[in-house]
């Protein structure tokens, strides 16, 4: 039997810097799909393809982080 390998999958710590007010509804809808409800909220989030590309939709709004791993 093949060993499976044990990847540590990174992270991104993202903040909301700033508001969604004025900008379009797709904007907007992907910062409710990021998890975001208030202003300077921080998730942690899997870094993934297409987790990047959300964030390349809403940089002007956000701060991305690399989470520190322990």
């Amino acid at each position: 039997m093949a060993k499976k390998k044990t990847e540590t999958v990174k992270m991104l710590k993202v903040t909301l810097m700033k508001s969604g007010i004025g900008y379009s509804v797709r904007h907007k809808a992907t910062l409710r799909a990021l998890g975001f409800h208030h202003l300077h909220e921080t998730v942690t989030l899997p870094d993934t393809p297409t987790l990047r590309g959300m964030l390349l939709k809403v940089n002007h709004l956000v701060v991305v982080e690399e989470q520190v791993e322990k």
